[in-house]
């Protein structure tokens, strides 16, 4: 019997630095000053996760019959106890899933497996969001790529 090799799931791209640069500026002039003006305090940014632990995660859903992860944006509720320094802020969650054929064509399922307390999705959240984490520093110049000067309306420029 003949095997065809196995296809290559791969969706994204390794791209520049004036790419990154670009879509972060973009994103913070056209989301994040109304994001932050709708929480009332600077909406997160980023959200750090080190390797070592981005490695056991899919290491995880690996051993779960996992081929890929979803990162599905999100926000912690205004209300938010578990860490307050979070709440209203928008997040990632990252969700194991396999790649299934279907009728309609691919589609990348949710992985659950059965845990302690009963079936669960297989999904990580919890990074160090900045803000309010920013390693001792504030949002601004020195923080590296996304540079913009964004026009808060009344409040005047601010340069994040």
């Amino acid at each position: 019997m003949i095997k065809s090799p196995k296809k290559t799931l791969k969706a994204g791209t390794y791209v520049d630095t004036a790419h990154v640069d670009s879509v972060i500026r973009t994103y913070k002039q056209e989301r994040w000053v109304q994001n932050t003006e709708r929480i009332g305090k600077e909406d997160s940014l980023s959200c750090w996760y080190s390797i070592e632990e981005l490695q056991e995660y899919i290491e995880t859903a690996k051993q779960h019959g996992a081929d890929g992860i979803k990162i599905y944006f999100a926000a912690y509720p205004k209300d938010f106890k578990k860490n307050p320094d979070y709440a209203g802020r928008q997040s990632v969650v990252l969700v194991a899933t396999k790649q299934k054929e279907t009728e309609t064509g691919v589609v990348n399922k949710d992985v659950y497996i059965d845990g302690e307390k009963g079936v669960q999705i297989l999904a990580y959240n919890f990074g160090s969001l900045c803000p309010p984490y920013c390693g001792g520093k504030g949002v601004g110049p020195d923080e590296g790529v996304g540079i913009a000067i964004v026009d808060i309306k009344d409040k005047g420029l601010s340069v994040i």
